[in-house]
């Protein structure tokens, strides 16, 4: 059975690795031991936090085999960006240049700097080892963290972002930040990337351009890739505009990616999500799928299996082996998504 469950401190080997195989641009996992430890930590003391409302918290999951015992992926979500460290993206905007006298009129796309999506949720660090990218468990992975928002929205902001990869090579060279490096940052984007992963983000107050930039004054390569998505990434966002997420205009700093949002309460499977009632004993047949999770927050627990559910009835039978999967009792609530 495949488990979502909190990260804990004894995945630490299994988090350095799948941070080895995200590779560039997943700026989330950088490859650095004390970092994934704090991250882990931060984890751990965010999904025993008693809070009033959203700040710093992080909930990092991980996407388990409990055959192997092999941790297989990730999946997370923060609660509020930007409290602690700054949050940055370009805003793209328009300037308007007109002049009766001569009979001209511009429009001009601009990028600005800002932190505009400062206290927003985030969907963050999805990944899923290659052996595994099959039977809709990259769907499960993604969509499971919906039915987490949905069971604890009040630990989230209203609105929900996920950044988008954009576009770069093997080595990790990307066209958009070529220009940035050139005339204002002076290194190079893995390094500036792997930076900004480690929080230590001094370095883009000092050196990226305080003024908007004139998008049509850029490289025409760098042109070509803002709001554009690196090609692994496209059934993400595939998977998020069906959700209801949709970009505006903002893009990242370093390579021109997009970033997409929704307001928590319009995100279609948080809409669609219901709780039923647990009953336990001989599943009847069924060929829909769905993901299931418990209500639990430092116990959370999901998965997916094929459930008969009905819209007359507010209860589902679940075997006795998925029920001890999920951590949930006979009577006991669970939450369920169509796959």
């Amino acid at each position: 059975m495949l488990i979502i469950r909190p990260i804990r401190s004894s995945d630490y080997d299994a988090l350095y690795q799948i941070a080895v195989e995200s590779g560039h641009g997943f700026t989330s996992l950088p490859v650095n031991e004390e970092l994934l430890r704090n991250k882990i930590k931060r984890v751990e003391e965010s999904f025993v936090k008693q809070l009033d409302k959203p700040f710093d918290e992080g909930y990092l999951m991980v996407l388990e085999d409990t055959e192997t015992g092999e941790v297989v992926g990730t999946c997370g979500l923060e609660a509020a960006v930007g409290m602690v460290d700054a949050f940055y993206h370009y805003r793209l905007g328009t300037e308007v240049y007109h002049s009766e006298q001569i009979d001209v009129r511009n429009e001009v796309e601009t990028l600005t700097l800002c932190h505009d999506y400062t206290g927003s949720a985030e969907l963050c660090t999805l990944f899923l080892r290659e052996s595994y990218r099959k039977n809709n468990n990259g769907r499960m992975l993604s969509r499971s963290r919906f039915l987490f928002l949905a069971q604890h929205a009040a630990r989230f902001g209203e609105t929900v972002i996920a950044e988008m990869r954009g576009e770069s090579d093997a080595e990790g060279n990307s066209p958009f930040y070529s220009w940035l490096q050139q005339h204002f940052l002076g290194i190079g984007f893995v390094q500036a990337d792997y930076l900004s992963g480690l929080g230590q983000k001094a370095f883009m107050a000092e050196m990226m351009p305080k003024n908007a930039v004139y998008v049509c004054l850029l490289p025409e390569e760098a042109q070509k890739v803002i709001g554009e998505v690196h090609r692994n990434t496209r059934p993400a966002l595939n998977l998020l505009q069906a959700e209801g997420f949709r970009c505006r205009g903002y893009v990242d700093i370093f390579d021109g990616g997009p970033t997409v949002e929704c307001n928590i309460n319009d995100i279609r499977s948080v809409k669609e999500s219901r709780l039923l009632t647990v009953n336990i004993g001989e599943m009847p047949a069924s060929t829909t799928g769905y993901i299931i999770s418990n209500t639990l927050l430092a116990d959370y627990r999901a998965t997916s299996a094929d459930l008969l559910v009905s819209d007359e009835t507010d209860e589902v039978t679940i075997s006795a082996e998925l029920a001890a999967g999920l951590m949930v009792a006979q009577g006991e609530q669970i939450r369920v998504l169509a796959l």
